[in-house]
């Protein structure tokens, strides 16, 4: 028996949970989804369908938005995302295993429903509008489906045909994607190809499904490497890939990352304090979950792209979790690799290759005894914090000028909760 998937995307979520809260139809309403505080050049986090018949694009900048039309604008509530998103996924759990469901992002799902046609004795597009409509009914959440005979192509579906039919489900197998979707244009419509593979093929006069398909492979291999694997696949309507394979994946190396889009221009040092506060919260988090690094990375982007990206990663003596060495790693390398006279803009720190605390090491000249105390005392901040808040205890560098921990703490996502 083929596989049958489905995909459910929740459509312009956010101002969608905006509108079921204001009691407003996003078919009719004019509604933005930013925070105006920030000015107009914020990114709206959602617009209204109504919105997006206007020509208005999802994700436009507020001063993008023609003045002639009048909008409502509401800041995200980060909180009730979450809550709508666990209450759909409830849904789902009242007919499919949690072992069949497999969350791609807050406001879209992959099933398996192929054990379940028989045992409802339903179609695919039963199934799919019978989901909509309950979500619809329940929280007045418009969703839109893609079946597909694997996950590459239910994704297809979804992104590609369900917007264009009347019942907002789209359907694809092998043999429907090679004669509907072969010459389809642009390639970034396709799930897995962003603009740079897409320049990157353009470059090799691919210009679609067809022409990558008719492409010589070892070409490909020697341009996408690995990668090229994938692009073969998808360009035949192919995915080996199951949900079974996705739930039982364990990569071979893990990381812990921060990172930020500083609300203006920084300077070095006001940078510097920033990524200070970032340390604190990684060596938190490595506290928290038992493990141990001995590599770290740091990146630093520019304000306006005037610079390229610097930073880099580095090895360290020992593996540890300990704040006032990892703190002294990273002033290090950002005093080697930042530049002093440029404004930076966004900031990213990580810790690589994590393991578990029992392996930790010190060198020959470790107190043990000085890092086991700074442990507790990292310890009993993360109990204040998930007792108390994530601001119930702050250093006093989070009180400095330019600091964005204090209220970094109160968003979700870097939104507002």
């Amino acid at each position: 028996m083929s596989k049958c998937y489905l995909c459910i995307d929740l459509k312009t979520f956010y101002a969608s949970v905006e509108c079921a809260e204001l009691g407003l139809d996003p078919f009719k309403a004019n509604l933005v989804v930013a925070d105006t505080s920030r000015g107009k050049g914020t990114i709206c986090l959602a617009v209204t369908p109504h919105m997006k018949s206007l020509g208005i694009r999802n994700r436009c900048r507020l001063f993008e938005i023609p003045e002639n039309v009048k909008y409502k604008a509401v800041i995200p509530h980060m909180h009730k995302y979450m809550e709508y998103s666990n209450r759909i996924y409830e849904i789902y759990l009242e007919y499919f295993s949690k072992e069949d469901i497999h969350p791609y992002s807050i406001d879209e799902m992959f099933i398996d429903i192929t054990d379940y046609l028989k045992l409802y004795n339903k179609t695919p597009f039963e199934i799919a509008k019978a989901l909509m409509n309950k979500i619809y009914n329940r929280l007045h959440i418009v969703s839109t489906a893609g079946i597909g005979t694997n996950l590459y192509l239910a994704k297809v579906a979804l992104d590609i045909l369900a917007k264009h039919e009347p019942s907002n489900i789209g359907y694809l197998d092998e043999s429907l994607f090679l004669d509907k979707l072969s010459c389809h244009q642009p390639l970034t419509d396709f799930w897995g190809i962003g603009r740079g593979i897409e320049a990157h093929l353009n470059r090799l006069e691919i210009y679609n499904m067809k022409d990558l398909r008719n492409k010589d492979e070892d070409l490909l291999y020697k341009e996408f490497g690995v990668n090229a694997e994938i692009l073969i696949d998808h360009a035949r309507g192919l995915e080996p890939v199951t949900l079974k394979d996705i739930k039982g994946y364990k990569p071979q190396s893990n990381s812990i990352t921060k990172s930020q889009i500083l609300f203006r221009d920084y300077s070095y040092n006001e940078a510097l304090l920033v990524m200070k506060e970032m340390v604190e919260l990684l060596a938190l988090d490595l506290v928290s979950k038992r493990v141990v690094t001995n590599s770290l990375s740091l990146y630093i982007g520019y304000s306006k792209g005037i610079k390229p990206t610097t930073g880099g990663t580095r090895k360290i003596a020992s593996l540890t979790s300990s704040y006032n060495l990892l703190l002294g790693e990273f002033i290090a390398l950002f005093k080697e690799t930042a530049l002093k006279d440029t404004p930076i803009r966004k900031i990213g720190i990580a810790t690589n290759n994590l393991v578990d605390e029992k392996r930790s090491h010190g060198t020959l000249f470790t107190d043990y005894e000085e890092l086991e105390k700074e442990r507790n005392l990292m310890e009993a901040m993360n109990n204040l914090k998930l007792k108390f808040g994530k601001n119930a205890i702050l250093r006093g560098m989070n009180l400095e000028k330019g600091a964005t921990t204090k209220e970094r703490n109160k968003l979700i996502g870097g939104h507002n909760a």
